[in-house]
């Protein structure tokens, strides 16, 4: 039975696109994480201290010594 060498071409493209679009989303998800991988089993103890982290820096995973105080309101 011979190779349909004609389908590699289709093949070869689907799967680097796929590769591509999964590569950029991880990369487009890690920068808006700043550049740490994503949270994942959270429990209410981590959701308070992601608000905590929120409130002091403007942002879920930024830790600082010196707390920018910001309005909730």
């Amino acid at each position: 039975m011979p190779v349909p060498w004609e389908a590699l071409i289709p093949f070869g493209l689907v799967v680097t696109f796929f590769g591509v679009t999964g590569t950029l989303t991880g990369i487009s998800m890690r920068a808006q994480n700043q550049w740490k991988p994503p949270r994942y089993g959270l429990e209410r103890w981590d959701e308070m201290m992601i608000a905590r982290d929120y409130r002091l820096t403007g942002h879920n995973r930024g830790q600082t010594s010196d707390p920018v105080i910001r309005s909730t309101s």
